[in-house]
């Protein structure tokens, strides 16, 4: 599960990677739930298939919310779970998907029986694009505040990503979407979205911390 991750600091790379028009300021480079980070979702009202780059809470906040704190415990969604989770299925069952960009994620790497921060992203050294979905909140004072949330699967069969967190844990890395899907995934049928969530090849990342190589 990923709590934190690095967004993409060259706006220059971020708007020529994802296709972007314009890139606003105000979301932070490193991240952490309840910080407010980019997102990138299909622009809403548009008859073309152009995106758009938002400011949101890292951690979906649903609109029965009373406050942003949940912020803290939503970050990530099940992909197994997403459609049922009362936080998350609102957003999930209305197509409302987003790609995370990151130049990084972190994971524990606990092989000296204490958690070592790794530092996990491509090899070739471009942007992540993750697999998120994102929602809208009105606060009391009716401020609306975007949010957002990785989506995960199941990491044990990962050559990399099953080697991070406690050795008892379950192994669960996010859906790192290959850089051609980014328009399919903005735009499928809920119903077309399980063949897309899908391990990231081993082989196309990397992983550095203070300890051995881990591959």
């Amino acid at each position: 599960m990923c709590s934190h991750y690095e967004s993409v600091k060259d706006k220059s790379i971020l708007k020529s990677h994802f296709k972007l028009d314009n890139v606003p300021e105000g979301g932070k480079f490193d991240l952490w739930p309840g910080y407010m980070g980019e997102f990138i979702r299909k622009q809403e009202g548009s008859a073309s298939n152009s995106r758009e780059l938002l400011i949101g809470s890292f951690g979906l906040i649903p609109h029965w919310a009373n406050d942003t704190k949940i912020a803290r415990n939503t970050y990530n969604a099940r992909s197994e779970t997403v459609a049922e989770k009362p936080s998350f299925r609102d957003a999930w069952k209305t197509g409302r998907r987003c790609i995370i960009p990151a130049e990084a994620i972190f994971e524990p790497d606990w092989r000296t029986g204490k958690s070592v921060p790794a530092k996990i992203s491509r090899a070739d050294a471009k942007p992540m694009g993750i697999a998120g979905i994102w929602s809208v909140w009105e606060s009391p004072t009716g401020e609306f505040i975007h949010s957002y949330t990785m989506l995960t699967i199941h990491a044990a069969t990962h050559a990399l990503m099953n080697q991070f967190h406690k050795p008892a844990d379950e192994k669960r890395m996010v859906v790192i979407l290959r850089d051609e899907q980014y328009e399919e995934w903005l735009n499928i049928q809920t119903s077309e979205c399980n063949s897309y969530l899908n391990q990231y090849p081993a082989e196309l990342l990397i992983a550095s911390s203070i300890l051995e190589p881990l591959i």
